[in-house]
């Protein structure tokens, strides 16, 4: 933690609410393999979580407190899929940041996407009330529907062009 020559510098509990953005940080692993035709990617199609259901999504979740987001997309590959991937495995893609003009705080949002290519064990479902199916397609053949956001990064990402470093995303 910084500090000053008082101690530590810290930021007040409710010092968002001076009119500050609260930033959501996510982990998303989008889990690459080599194929026939171009790499394929693994997505999860949604259910039960209240959010995007019914759409095809990589590997991801929030940041928790106290953790990095690395720590956070190794941790949400093994829970969702079963598989272990080593930080110096992430790849990092692109940071998106997601927000409302005028917006509430909680839909200010970082998401930080990170390429993997190698893991160990065998994917799948691990969380089968949040996920209804899981499944290998080719980057270049999406399933339809993909969440939307995640959607634009996959599609740049298989037009083969190196990504912006930071995207933003209004909505």
């Amino acid at each position: 933690m910084p500090s000053d020559a008082t101690g530590p510098v810290r930021y007040a509990p409710d010092d968002h609410l001076g009119g500050r953005s609260l930033l959501v940080a996510a982990a998303y692993v989008v889990l690459l393999r080599p194929a026939a035709g171009g790499d394929e990617v693994l997505l999860q199609l949604r259910r039960g979580t209240g959010y995007m259901d019914g759409f095809w999504a990589t590997l991801a979740g929030h940041v928790d407190p106290g953790e990095s987001v690395h720590e956070a997309a190794v941790r949400e590959a093994a829970e969702e899929a079963g598989v272990v991937v080593a930080p110096d495995a992430l790849r990092p893609l692109t940071v998106l940041h997601r927000f409302q003009r005028g917006g509430p705080a909680v839909e200010q949002r970082m998401d930080t996407f990170f390429e993997v290519r190698t893991w160990s064990g065998t994917p799948e479902v691990r969380e089968p009330a949040k996920t209804e199916a899981m499944a290998w397609f080719p980057l270049a053949a999406l399933p339809d529907p993909v969440v939307p956001h995640e959607r634009r990064v996959l599609d740049l990402l298989a037009q083969g062009a190196p990504l912006p470093a930071v995207m933003s995303l209004p909505s």
